[in-house]
């Protein structure tokens, strides 16, 4: 999403991007602290946190349609089954935890870092966990360990809510002002374009610099991948995504999981 401003293929409008990767729940903490950066992407759980001082940006956003993290075990039960077992979760203010939560009320998190995305298999292998929610890389490769799939949370909530299920999110700094976010935003929206239309370019540049250990280089699963979570409800969420945005929160909040009423604002 951020390549084409790395990359000096869109115009910065005389705006200094500086960059710093971590996974998910890492991204999640930073936004809490007193060095919070101004742009941050983070879980849509985790904004139900900082909606005093940041703005959801209408771009960015990873939404599932059907399809989502899903719960794995070394042999396949229902989901009914899931009650009262340890499950590793990759962190309390992730999306996957809080929906997952919604659609089982009584199991018992266990956290597993979500990098390397490996040391879900080792919890599972070693029985530190009954089974375990993954997202990112982990959730199109858990056949390959010979796990099987006990719950696909998109499939669930879609069954539940009538709604995508919204996951992680871009967030921009209140403290900006108006005129600051307006043109960061559309920054950011033309770096989300570029990438969509040149798609073949910034794939394979992604491919040659991975070195996360792990991660497969395989550019058909990595395609898969990007078109999963970095797609056209990337460029906007549309109606539909902010719908499903408001509705996660309001359940969260309704189930006590989210210990306040969330009100979901965007920037423009």
């Amino acid at each position: 999403m951020f390549w084409a401003i790395a990359h000096g293929r869109v115009d910065p409008r005389g705006y200094h991007f500086l960059r710093e990767r971590a996974d998910t729940e890492a991204l999640n903490r930073a936004a809490e602290g007193a060095q919070a950066p101004h742009v941050s992407a983070v879980s849509i759980h985790q904004y139900a946190y900082l909606a005093d001082r940041y703005l959801l940006l209408p771009h960015g956003g990873s939404v599932g349609v059907g399809y989502g993290p899903v719960v794995v075990a070394p042999h396949a039960f229902t989901q009914e089954k899931l009650r009262g077992l340890r499950i590793g979760v990759p962190g309390l203010r992730t999306s996957a935890y809080l929906v997952l939560r919604l659609l089982v009320p009584d199991f018992t998190p266990v956290i597993v870092p979500v990098a390397p995305f490996s040391r879900a298999w080792e919890a599972l292998k070693s029985g530190e966990v009954d089974a375990a929610l993954l997202i990112h890389e982990g959730r199109l490769l858990y056949e390959r360990e010979g796990l099987s799939r006990v719950l696909e949370l998109g499939e669930a909530w879609q069954a539940l809510a009538g709604l995508p299920l919204p996951l992680g999110g871009n967030v921009i700094a209140r403290a900006l002002g108006p005129q600051v976010i307006a043109e960061v935003s559309a920054i950011l929206r033309d770096s989300i374009r570029y990438a969509l239309e040149h798609r073949d370019e910034v794939l394979s540049h992604l491919l040659s610099v991975e070195e996360r250990p792990g991660v497969p280089r395989e550019r058909a699963l990595f395609d898969r991948y990007l078109a999963m979570y970095a797609n056209q409800d990337t460029l906007d969420y549309g109606e539909l995504g902010r719908r499903a945005i408001v509705d996660l929160m309001e359940r969260g909040a309704a189930a006590g999981i989210i210990p306040h009423r969330v009100n979901v604002e965007f920037a423009p």
